[in-house]
């Protein structure tokens, strides 16, 4: 079966993709080769910030092989309604937005970019910027990727992959915060009584 190349689901793979390359391998190379530690903390053991991190693994492997099949086989279980020309418009706009919000994000938190928790590091905490307005603006970012990504290909995949990257990213969230709250002590109570945790 031939796959056109200007295909919904070839368009979301590249866009997939480029986040990947944007947000996660080049940001990693460039802060290694910038200040000589590795960002990306995820452990492998079997207390709940390692099931979470297994999940939002499963998840980043999940979203471009289920584009690719469906750029081959068809979406997966369509929505029983039918999906405006508007709603596509807003879900890419979604899209394009959380990555700009992602690498922006990124950038504004500096050397203390990590992902995951870093337990054997402290890092600075990061309050200006886009950190003024969330305490989370790259997860709230994801959860725009995942709204829009649902908003494109609406079919029963897109949800559940929207409603798995939900909860981890709520739980993530939250041991997050209690990492930083442990860390930075009264100054992070302060921001949270300052910032809200998304918006």
């Amino acid at each position: 079966m031939l796959v056109s190349l200007g295909s919904q689901e070839v368009r979301l793979v590249v866009f997939f993709l480029a986040y990947f390359v944007v947000a996660f391998a080049w940001r990693s190379w460039r802060h290694y080769r910038l200040t000589g530690i590795n960002p990306i903390v995820l452990p492998s053991g079997d207390d709940a910030y390692s099931y979470v991190a297994r999940g939002f693994k499963l998840v980043l492997v999940a979203i471009p092989a289920y584009l690719m099949f469906a750029a081959f086989a068809g979406s997966v279980g369509d929505l029983p309604h039918e999906q405006s020309t508007v709603a596509k418009s807003i879900g890419w706009i979604l899209l394009v937005g959380s990555l700009c919000l992602t690498a922006i994000a990124q950038g504004q938190m500096g050397a203390s970019w990590r992902v995951g928790i870093d337990k054997q590091r402290a890092t600075e905490l990061v309050q200006t910027g886009l950190f003024s307005y969330s305490r989370n603006p790259i997860f709230l970012s994801m959860r725009f990727a995942l709204l829009g990504l649902l908003l494109v290909q609406a079919d029963a995949f897109a949800l559940a992959l929207l409603v798995a990257g939900e909860l981890l990213i709520q739980v993530q969230t939250r041991l997050e915060e209690a990492h930083l709250l442990h860390l930075h002590g009264d100054a992070y109570q302060q921001y949270l009584r300052r910032v809200r945790r998304w918006v």
